[in-house]
């Protein structure tokens, strides 16, 4: 390379695009300076600082959200900035943000190092927003393996729990196989598009426009198909979709509450914003519509019925959830399927996201709360009398279920009417009266839980050996009153008037 393609590479390195990653990198090391520097009684000040900069790399996101790299490639061609870029970092940040709180909950109940927690929460933020934002495979890879590789971490935090343990071995272990697959298949992409006996072959295949070119020139090219099929693989894997799914019942129970709520949430999101940019309108596999949409909508069936009526059995919450999340990505699923041919599709995925967002937070805040020291043991029976004991948990948790159920008028109503109008436009009929079964098959096992915290009581065993006790409920402190009391009171709002937020999200 020439000194003047250096300094033309050098030149595209625009630092400021990359700000608000830059950020969450320096307070998280800000965060183990203070560690060492603050005296131990001061310690417990630290969660505020990276609560605080949470909240304010989301507000000057927003501040700065029309901003003039808007449309443009930056780091030769690594980033895209966009306004759907735009929307995942806000969406990445308010998650981490949530994750925080509920982090102070479930903290405060074991004797774990708390500093390094938010530290990997904030690395793990900074990679998904850039994750969101990659414009190449190479920036793909270590993107997500750096938000892996944070979560192999986080997900066995709780050393001292036989549980949390097993969940990082499993994720570990899951996680090594799905970057291998999707490693395998960047390798096959890159060699095959990079061939010169080929049309349109390029030395630049990793990005996603070299590579939607090559896919043009060569639509039926078996080992071009080959590697997206194992690039769909690798991907299916972070998102929980069948048959990828395996892990995702134990490794939701083992793993600390705010770490679930993370994985099911925030690392869900992160594997749709990947999606959307691959499989997209106008994504580098846009051109094998043949292959791809076929392999996503047997997929997105598949999981939707799978997550539901797997989870029909289930007694423990965090597998409920968590096998319940495997459905949601059914759906979203369907909405990707729907965004190869229709614009709002796009849009209803990110409304879709946000709503789920919500309900999740919201559902996981009262977990929460009545968890104990060992918060994988989480079964119905410890909802039993809920709304006589804490009115205000068990309306939270009826609306965050409610709106996971898709119930009207809450924000989970919406984002499904909205992907099922696009499913609709985009001519997929029959995948849209799977994910209607679906949404029927899960009212019975939200309602089961909701039933349980408004119309059972909880009856004490006469001795505890004999069977099971319930965990001693945190009380409600005043910020997470407000924030759990905000994220209902958003999925009501929001179901009852989408208007500015679901037409401008739609119409992107």
């Amino acid at each position: 390379m020439t000194l003047e393609a250096v300094k033309l590479a050098a030149a595209d390195n625009l630092w400021g695009a990359i700000v608000p990653e830059l950020m969450l990198g320096c307070i998280a090391l800000v965060l183990l300076v203070l560690e060492i520097l603050l005296p131990k009684r001061l310690h417990a000040l630290i969660p505020d600082v990276a609560s605080a900069g949470l909240l304010g790399t989301l507000i000057g996101l927003i501040v700065n959200w029309n901003s003039a790299l808007l449309g443009s490639e930056t780091f030769s061609g690594l980033l895209y900035h966009s306004v759907a870029g735009q929307v995942m970092r806000a969406f990445f940040l308010l998650a981490a943000l949530l994750v925080c709180l509920l982090a102070r909950l479930t903290l405060a109940r074991q004797a774990m190092p708390r500093v390094e927690f938010y530290h990997l929460v904030l690395i793990v933020t900074a990679a998904m927003m850039l994750l969101a934002q990659s414009n190449h495979f190479l920036l793909l890879f270590v993107t997500l393996e750096t938000l892996t590789i944070g979560l192999y971490i986080l997900v066995s935090y709780h050393r001292t729990s036989a549980a949390s343990l097993e969940a990082g071995l499993k994720y570990l272990l899951m996680g090594a196989l799905s970057s291998g697959l999707l490693l395998f298949g960047i390798v096959l992409l890159y060699g095959v598009a990079g061939n010169p006996s080929l049309p349109a072959h390029s030395p630049q295949a990793m990005h996603y426009a070299e590579l939607a070119r090559f896919l043009t020139a060569n639509p039926h090219n078996f080992v071009a198909s080959l590697g997206i099929v194992l690039v769909l693989a690798g991907i299916a894997f972070k998102i929980g979709a069948f048959p990828f799914q395996i892990w995702v019942p134990d490794v939701y129970q083992g793993a600390p509450t705010p770490v679930t709520a993370f994985l099911a949430v925030a690392s869900k999101a992160a594997g749709f914003a990947v999606l959307l940019g691959l499989c997209g309108s106008g994504g580098a596999f846009s051109s094998y519509d043949w292959l791809v949409t076929p392999v996503l909508t047997t997929m997105a069936a598949a999981t939707i019925l799978f997550g539901n009526i797997a989870a029909l059995t289930q007694h423990n919450v965090k597998r409920l959830i968590g096998l319940s999340g495997v459905s949601h990505a059914g759906f979203l699923l369907l909405g990707v399927v729907a965004a190869r041919n229709t614009p709002m599709a796009t849009g209803a995925i990110y409304f879709y996201l946000f709503s789920y967002l919500l309900a999740s937070f919201a559902v996981f805040g009262v977990m929460a709360h009545l968890a104990g020291a060992d918060d994988s043991d989480q079964e119905l029976d410890h909802y039993a009398g809920l709304a006589k004991d804490s009115p205000f948990l068990a309306t939270v948790l009826a609306v965050g279920l409610g709106s996971l159920a898709g119930i009207p008028p809450l924000a989970g109503f919406m984002g499904k009417i909205f992907i099922f109008i696009a499913a609709f436009q985009s001519g997929a009929r029959g995948l849209l009266v799977v994910a209607a079964v679906g949404v029927v098959i899960s009212i019975y096992y939200y309602f089961g839980w909701i039933k349980a915290a408004f119309f059972e009581t909880w009856t004490a065993p006469a001795d505890p050996a004999t069977g099971p006790v319930r965990p001693a409920r945190t009380p409600v402190g005043i910020v997470a009153g407000l924030a759990l009391g905000a994220l209902a009171l958003a999925s009501l709002v929001i179901g009852f008037y989408p208007g500015p937020l679901g037409q401008w999200l739609t119409m992107r």
